[in-house]
């Protein structure tokens, strides 16, 4: 029941991103290009998923077991260090440069995009390289 619940959750995420213009790395370029032809729809998308979020994380956060009876994980650090601002930067960066973050890149995969291939194999060989170097105490 977890894996189709899952599955069921990420294909609702991916349509939500489809139809929300965010797997679209032209819009998502547009709503980051503050001094030229600036496009705001993708502030309304975001607005709306925090609102829709809001609710059911104040559940969560009350709550020691998931409603399909899994532990529930919620983040408790609180605190902002040097790698939390870095993969924020790289993140940032990779988004402002591609147009494309990962839940849109994993939507454009199945979908034959080949900015999606690209970004996904960098995103992969990106998260090698950072538990190659996690294992050697660089990370």
């Amino acid at each position: 029941m977890n894996k189709l619940t899952a599955l069921l959750a990420g294909l609702l995420f991916g349509l939500g991103l489809i139809l929300s213009g965010m797997t679209d790395p032209a819009k998502v370029l547009g709503f980051l290009d503050l001094a030229g032809a600036w496009d705001p729809s993708l502030a309304l998308v975001m607005v709306g998923a925090i609102a829709a979020a809001v609710v059911p994380m104040a559940l969560a956060r009350r709550r020691s077991r998931a409603w399909l009876g899994g532990a529930m994980r919620l983040p408790s650090r609180r605190d902002i260090d040097r790698r939390l601002i870095g993969g924020s930067l790289v993140f940032g960066v990779g988004w402002g440069l591609a147009g494309i973050c990962p839940g849109p890149a994993l939507t454009l995969l199945p979908l034959g995009y080949w900015q999606g291939i690209v970004f996904v194999v960098a995103m992969v060989v990106g998260m090698v390289l950072f538990r190659v170097m996690e294992s050697r105490g660089r990370g």
